[in-house]
């Protein structure tokens, strides 16, 4: 389809520079996103932030800690980034929706809604602040962070599953993201109980599922538009790899 000429002599622009647009503007906004999200690689550089590796880094947003206020604005902006770049990259891949990228959105919207309510108090600090929340002495707000917590650990695993589910069999690198995605999911789940379970070494189990959700996120916004082009696929023989090594030179 040849440009349309306009009377001021301009072309307009055409459906697939939109789209290119919007694709670079979707990838800005989800890059941000992710470096607001993970805010935490900072800690370790400040001492006495995080007083011992049996906690979790929502117990520092919580209410009276030092720069609470600064790391709950942080989860909100990185929620809201990440909805503006998935809405912004759209839900279709390849000419059809994506299941996962609604769940992806929810995601997001949980954890801008985790760092709009804080914890009341450092559960995972602090035995008495846990003994307050399990008899629900603690204000609503606590709760409300709770459970936007839980949903983001849920819909991003249901978005992955979504997601590997979609690509299986088609060879792409997003595919092997995914799947590879979920087998860590798979992996980590259970260290994650056992620290729920023990109160014990949050601090360096957590991290583990902060660059699996970056990744997913990253992942569902550089997907290609399109249907999946021969330089899409990761060449799964010997022979495919010679002549990917040899098309690359």
């Amino acid at each position: 389809m040849q440009a349309i000429s306009v009377p001021s002599g301009l072309r307009a622009p055409r459906a697939t520079d939109q789209v290119g647009v919007r694709m670079a503007a979707a990838k800005v906004l989800v890059v941000t996103g992710v470096v607001f999200y993970n805010w935490w690689v900072v800690v370790p550089f400040v001492p006495g932030l995080m007083p011992s590796v049996n906690g979790f880094f929502s117990d520092l947003e919580a209410t009276g800690r030092p720069h609470a206020t600064l790391m709950s604005d942080a989860d909100i902006a990185a929620g809201l980034l990440m909805i503006a770049a998935l809405v912004m990259r759209g839900a279709y891949a390849g000419g059809s929706a994506r299941r996962e990228w609604k769940w992806m959105v929810a995601f997001a919207a949980a954890g801008a809604i985790g760092g709009r309510f804080p914890y009341a108090c450092s559960e995972g600090l602090s035995a008495t602040c846990r003994q307050m929340e399990w008899h629900l002495q603690l204000p609503i707000h606590h709760y409300i962070h709770v459970v936007a917590g839980i949903a983001e650990f849920a819909f991003l695993t249901i978005a992955a599953i979504f997601a590997m589910q979609r690509t299986r069999g088609s060879g792409t690198r997003a595919a092997h993201v995914y799947s590879l995605l979920v087998k860590a999911l798979v992996v980590s789940y259970p260290f994650l109980g056992i620290v729920y379970l023990t109160d014990r070494l949050g601090t360096l189990i957590e991290p583990v599922f902060f660059v699996i959700f970056s990744t997913m996120v990253l992942a569902e916004v550089y997907e290609s538009v399109g249907r999946p082009t021969a330089a899409d696929r990761i060449p799964s023989t010997w022979a495919e790899r010679v002549m990917a090594r040899d098309m690359a030179h």
